[in-house]
């Protein structure tokens, strides 16, 4: 049933809630989209959202420098628009996990300071180094990195990734002397330079909590027997999007961040708005199929859900092998300014809302070809990201992350 009260009647349509730009290649006419050469389904990336954003981060950060985190295709956005945008909006740095992620970001000639942090013994350290990519290095990846760089005569730039407290990748204080006297040894001979020094909070999303202090405090203590081994990095990175937004005190040399570029909030309790920022990604599709059905009618595997009263249904070709969760059943769907929950199991290709009477009042099949938004910035009055995690138990972060390359992006700005 609709969550929104007011139906739609054939003979007036209820408009949007509010007027939405729409992205290249669709018309609108009314509350109707005419789509001229327009994706089925899009993830529609607004691209002056992602300068917005680094923009206000440069402002929060200021005097740190910040990194661009676009590892995973830039959260699902798309890397090497999102990594140009941040450039040109005042990002110092880019980031990514995996060199494999770093090279095509070289390739299409961003030579602003570029960071790989995970690696596998079959990573690729030379192809690393002979395109200018730092390293991070938490101990067993020296000896391969030097190696990688006497093969190219070059010298490599590492960053040392300490573990404070977050117990995944980085060196312990117990294990840092010893990675420092191999690292001071090879610095010396001219095979590496140590750029940075760098570590990873566990709980800055939890302002309140104090491990992050214990953390800062362990980092810190790295960082002075980097010093007293001979080893000096000019750049100390520690915050994360929340760190950045609510630590001051954390922001050192460098910041890292993630989801705050992608203008989502990493704090629970606080909206993008709140922090200044502008969510980036609209999903959206279109109504592929309504028909009218009975009380009692079941809907999709398992028939989980049946219909209280007579109604319409209507088909949204989006499912969990375009990356929405399974789980999500309840997730939220605005099509002509009303928002429908999606009813019954969520399928590999597409999910079912219940149009409820309006549906039966408007006669369903008008909604034939209607445009269906998932998410967006809520300008629109569309849902956010948030409420579809909520729907699926899970997080912002991997409701964007895994939207799949089956939906084309579209970018705007």
């Amino acid at each position: 049933m609709p969550t929104n009260e007011g139906a739609f009647s054939a003979s007036k349509p209820r408009p949007n809630s509010a007027t939405r730009v729409p992205p290249p290649g669709r018309v609108h006419r009314g509350s109707r989209v005419t789509r001229v050469n327009a994706p089925e389904r899009a993830a529609v990336i607004d691209l002056e959202a992602i300068r917005h954003n680094v923009r206000r981060l440069v402002q929060v950060a200021s005097p740190a420098a910040v990194m661009a985190v676009v590892k995973a295709d830039a959260y699902g956005h798309g890397a090497l628009p999102v990594a140009r945008a941040a450039l040109e909006a005042g990002a110092a740095w880019l980031g990514v996990a995996h060199i494999e992620e770093a090279l095509p970001l070289r390739a299409a000639a961003l030579t602003a300071p570029l960071l790989a942090w995970l690696h596998t013994p079959d990573s690729d350290f030379g192809a690393a180094i002979a395109a200018n990519v730092d390293l991070g290095c938490s101990g067993w990846e020296l000896p391969r990195i030097v190696a990688a760089a006497d093969l190219l005569g070059r010298t490599a730039r590492i960053h040392l990734k300490i573990d404070t407290g977050l117990g995944r990748n980085g060196c312990t204080l117990t294990e840092l002397p010893a990675l420092l006297a191999d690292v001071a040894r090879h610095e010396a001979a001219g095979q590496i330079e140590v750029v940075g020094i760098f570590s990873h909070l566990a709980v800055a999303d939890e302002p309140e909590r104090p491990e992050t202090d214990a953390q800062l405090a362990t980092f810190l203590a790295a960082v002075e027997l980097a010093h007293a081994a001979g080893v000096h990095p000019s750049i100390r990175h520690l915050a994360n999007s929340p760190a950045t937004l609510t630590r001051p005190d954390i922001h050192l040399d460098l910041v890292r961040t993630g989801l705050a570029l992608y203008g989502l909030s990493p704090l629970a309790g606080r909206t993008p708005a709140s922090l200044g920022l502008r969510p980036a990604m609209t999903l959206v599709t279109q109504i592929a199929h309504c028909k009218e059905v009975p009380a009692d009618q079941g809907v999709s595997y398992g028939l989980n859900y049946r219909t209280p009263t007579a109604t319409t249904l209507a088909l949204v070709p989006l499912g969990y092998a375009d990356g929405i969760p399974r789980i999500a059943t309840g997730g939220p769907v605005r099509v002509n300014g009303v928002t429908y929950p999606v009813v019954g199991r969520i399928a590999m290709d597409q999910m079912v809302i219940d149009l409820g009477e309006a549906g039966l009042v408007s006669g369903g099949h008008s909604l034939l070809g209607a445009e269906a938004v998932l998410f967006g910035p809520g300008d629109g009055g569309e849902a956010s990201v948030d409420e579809w995690a909520a729907a699926a138990s899970t997080i912002n972060y991997e409701v964007v992350t895994r939207i799949s390359p089956r939906v084309p992006r579209v970018y705007r700005g």
